[in-house]
């Protein structure tokens, strides 16, 4: 009988290597990091430049449309906390903006849009 051959998977150096993350985190320097929750919706406002660290750069390509910072990091395989240390810096740069998500409660009755598009049709 033969074995089941096993496939190698190549270690995620994100993950495996706990120096990197480090070193993208710019260490434990206490410096404030903006309020991001896992739903805060974030947009690039311009293309990465040459000198934004590699993870910034595809978190600016990610954002070309607005994604959620649990997107990000899920696609990234990145750490939330990783994450956040590096939106907090692009949004000091003003590379990246937030916004909290749209309240479903926050938007108008269906009623009162069906009557104005009543009201709209009869003109």
């Amino acid at each position: 009988m033969t074995s089941p051959r096993r496939e190698r998977r190549e270690p995620e150096p994100e993950l495996d290597d706990p120096e990197r993350l480090y070193v993208i985190t710019g260490g434990p320097d206490g410096a404030a990091r903006a309020p991001l929750d896992l739903v805060t919706m974030v947009v690039s406002c311009t293309e990465p430049t040459p000198t934004v660290q590699p993870e910034q750069a595809a978190i600016l390509r990610l954002c070309r449309a607005p994604l959620s910072v649990a997107e990000i990091s899920a696609y990234l395989s990145l750490p939330f906390s990783v994450v956040t240390a590096l939106l907090t810096e692009l949004l000091s740069t003003q590379l990246v903006e937030s916004r909290a998500p749209v309240v479903r409660a926050a938007l108008p009755d269906r009623s009162l849009l069906e009557a104005v598009m009543h009201g709209l049709q009869k003109l």
